[in-house]
C-alpha cells in the first residue's frame, strides 16, 4: 500500500504452518522495555529478536504527506524508537506514478537519501548485503532504497540510471496499468508487455529486485516467467485465507518460490482477514499458509506500514489515504492489525511464531534470513 509520502500532496494521492518444527517452546520471564514498561517479551523472543538480522521488505521511515518531513531531524525520542524496534533493514519504498513519475522518483530519491544521511547517527544506506550486516553488527537502521512502482522508468535506460542512483528494488506496477503492466485492481489484466519483459531484463542485468507486490495475477504471473532469477512479492498476503484483490493466489505463491523468490507477510487488516477481529495471530497464519505451500525458506515480513502504523497518521491525512483507493480495497475503520501496530511490532511476530512451535533457525530465517539470502543472490 502505503501511496503517501512526503513529496507532493497531489502524487501522494495519485495511486488512488502450524510447521511443527524442532525446539518446544521456552518462555521463562517477561521482560519489558523501559521506554514501554508495559509490553513485555519473553527471554527467548528477545534473544531471536537481537539474534536476527531482521528486514522488514515494506517498512518506510515515515507514512506521511508533508513535503517538509524529509528535512526533519529525529527527536531523541524518534530514534530511539527505531533502535529498539529490532528492525535493522527497512526496505523504504513509496508508491509513485503519473506522467511525471520519473521527476517525482528523482526528487524522492534525492529526498529520503538526504534524509539518511541528516539522520546518520541512525540510518545507514545500503547499496550490498554486506551493508545490512554492517548495520547490524554497529547496531544502525539500514535503509533500502524502493519504489512501489516502475512508471519512473520512462526508457529501458532509465533502469542503469535509477541503480547509479541508489534505487535496489522497484515494483513493476502499482495498482493501476502502466506500460509494463496491470495493476491488481485493474478491471483487466493484460499481463506483461513487451516494454515490461525489457524492462524485466535490464531489472535483472543491473542487480534490481524485481517486484510484484501490487501486480495483477497474470502479470505477476508472467513476470515471474519472463524473469531468469529470482524475484520477490515483498508486500502480500495469501489470497486463500483474505480473499482481497491485492492479496496473491496460491499458484504465484508456489510460482515465485519455484524461482527461488520470497513473499513477505503484510499487517496491513483487509490484506490480513476479511472481519475483526484481526491480530498478530492472524497474520501468522499467512506465514504458515505460504511455508505449508512453498517451504519455510520463501517467507518473511514486508509490514506494509512505518513503526507507529497507519492509524496514528494525523486525521485529514489518514482520511485522504484511504479516499484515494478503489471501493475493491475495502478498508474498515482500522488498517492495521492488533499486536502488530507499534515500533516493538517485530517482538509481538517472535512471540506469536514461538507459540506455534517454529525453531530458533526458522523463526530467524522468517524474521530476515530468508530475505538476505535472496537480495544477497540479486545484487551479487
Amino acid at each position: 500500500m502505503t501511496s503517501s509520502f512526503p513529496m507532493t500532496r497531489r502524487a501522494a494521492l495519485a495511486g488512488a504452518v502450524g510447521v511443527a518444527l524442532s525446539a518446544p517452546m521456552i518462555n521463562r520471564g517477561a521482560f519489558a522495555f523501559a521506554a514501554e514498561p508495559a509490553r513485555a517479551y519473553s527471554r527467548r523472543a528477545v534473544d531471536l529478536v537481537a539474534a536476527s538480522l531482521v528486514i522488514d521488505m515494506l517498512a518506510p521511515l515515515k507514512i506521511t504527506m508533508s513535503p517538509d518531513y524529509i528535512a526533519h531531524r529525529l527527536t531523541d525520542a524518534e530514534a530511539a524508537e527505531f533502535r529498539a524496534s529490532g528492525i535493522t533493514g527497512f526496505h523504504n519504498s513509496y508508491g509513485l506514478g503519473g506522467p511525471d513519475a520519473k521527476a517525482q522518483a528523482l526528487e524522492y530519491m534525492a529526498g529520503w537519501q538526504g534524509f539518511a544521511g541528516r539522520n546518520s547517527h541512525v540510518f545507514t544506506l545500503v547499496d550490498t548485503v554486506d551493508d545490512l550486516d554492517r548495520a547490524k553488527k554497529d547496531g544502525k537502521c539500514a535503509v533500502i532504497m524502493g519504489i512501489q512502482n516502475a512508471d519512473q522508468f520512462e526508457a529501458v535506460e532509465d533502469v542503469a540510471l535509477f541503480r547509479r542512483l541508489g534505487l535496489r528494488c522497484a515494483q513493476l506496477t502499482y495498482n493501476s496499468q502502466n506500460m509494463i503492466g496491470s495493476g491488481s485492481t485493474e478491471r483487466v489484466d493484460g499481463g506483461v508487455s513487451d516494454y515490461g519483459a525489457a524492462i524485466i531484463a535490464a531489472m535483472e542485468k543491473e542487480k534490481m529486485l524485481v517486484d510484484v507486490s501490487h501486480c495483477g495475477d497474470r502479470t505477476t504471473l508472467d513476470a515471474i516467467t519472463i524473469a531468469k532469477g529470482p524475484i520477490a512479492i515483498t508486500h502480500s498476503n495469501a489470497r486463500a485465507l483474505a480473499g482481497h484483490p491485492r492479496a496473491k493466489s496460491d499458484e504465484a505463491i508456489k510460482a515465485v518460490a519455484a524461482k527461488g523468490g520470497v513473499m513477505g507477510i503484510t499487517g496491513v487488516r483487509m490484506f490480513v482477514r476479511a472481519t475483526d477481529p484481526t491480530n498478530v495471530g492472524h497474520m501468522v497464519d499467512h506465514i504458515d499458509h505460504v511455508a505449508k505451500l512453498t517451504g519455510i525458506e520463501h517467507v518473511g515480513i514486508g509490514s506494509d506500514a512505518d513503526l507507529n502504523g497507519y492509524d496514528d497518521m494525523v486525521p485529514e491525512e489518514y482520511a485522504a489515504l484511504k479516499a484515494s483507493y478503489k471501493g475493491s480495497y475495502a478498508f474498515r475503520d482500522k488498517i492495521d492489525i492488533d499486536g502488530f501496530d507499534h515500533p516493538r511490532k517485530v517482538f509481538d511476530l517472535a512471540e506469536e511464531l514461538i507459540r506455534r512451535n517454529y525453531s530458533n533457525e526458522n523463526i530467524t530465517a522468517v524474521l530476515g534470513g530468508n530475505f538476505r539470502r535472496l537480495l544477497g543472490q540479486v545484487w551479487g
